[in-house]
């Protein structure tokens, strides 16, 4: 006679949780939400071009396995990755899905030139990700305010220096202040933590980064490169190449 295995009675939640990425559209609406903003159904239903009702049956979905979080303006209906552990369980995942022939060799120049721009410099929710991230990491960990051999944590030098940028940390937070998030087209750890959004927020509100349209990708300005290059000795080559 068969014997019923024993089930871990995590294994239906990660099954749950699972199937939520499971499906193209649902996992198109997590990675357009790793720009850290708020999308309306309408916004995200264009983007993934899908039916409105397909749209809101989707993010239903992904509201109740609470991967994302919505908040209501009159009207309006607005979703967003519910959290950093949810934007970096999707961002590792996206990681570890290796890139399919259509992505290396995209056929057309849009989808071309949006893969470059991502490539480039993107918002991972809300640190930096791409060349741009890994060149500001590396810069980081070779000055001496980060480091990673034990793991991902700023120096007493490197939280200096974020209060000498005038984005201090607040290291009473529960929050991790540094960690590695693994960059899906560098396959290399970016910062993200604390200091990484705070770094994130610093760059786009003095304008040493901008956005590339409505999505994640981002670029960095004259003002960023020359500012990069003075206080990290970053090359703007090494993140504004192709």
């Amino acid at each position: 006679m068969a014997r019923t295995p024993s089930h871990d009675p995590a294994a239906p939640r990660l099954a749950a949780l699972a199937s939520l990425l499971a499906d193209e559209t649902r996992a198109s609406f997590c990675l357009a939400l790793l720009d850290g903003r708020a999308w309306t159904a309408g916004e995200l239903a264009r983007h993934a071009r899908v039916a409105p009702s397909t749209a809101s049956e989707h993010l239903g979905k992904l509201v109740a396995g609470g991967l994302l979080a919505e908040e209501r303006q009159g009207r309006h209906r607005y979703v967003r990755l519910a959290g950093a552990r949810a934007a970096r369980l999707v961002e590792e995942l996206a990681a570890q899905a290796a890139p399919g022939p259509e992505e290396t060799h995209p056929r057309t120049l849009g989808a071309a030139g949006l893969s470059s721009a991502l490539a480039r410099g993107r918002t991972c929710y809300d640190h930096l990700a791409g060349r741009l991230g890994i060149a500001i990491t590396d810069a980081m960990t070779a000055r001496g305010l980060l480091r990673q051999d034990t793991g991902f944590a700023l120096t007493e030098d490197g939280l200096d220096w974020f209060g000498a940028l005038g984005a201090p940390l607040d290291t009473a937070s529960r929050r991790p202040l540094a960690r590695g998030c693994l960059d899906w087209t560098e396959r290399r750890p970016h910062l993200a933590g604390a200091a990484g959004a705070a770094l994130c927020g610093h760059a786009l509100d003095a304008g040493w980064c901008e956005r590339i349209g409505s999505g994640r990708a981002v670029r960095a300005t004259p003002t960023g490169l020359r500012a990069l290059s003075e206080l990290l000795g970053i090359d703007p080559a090494t993140i504004d190449g192709p």
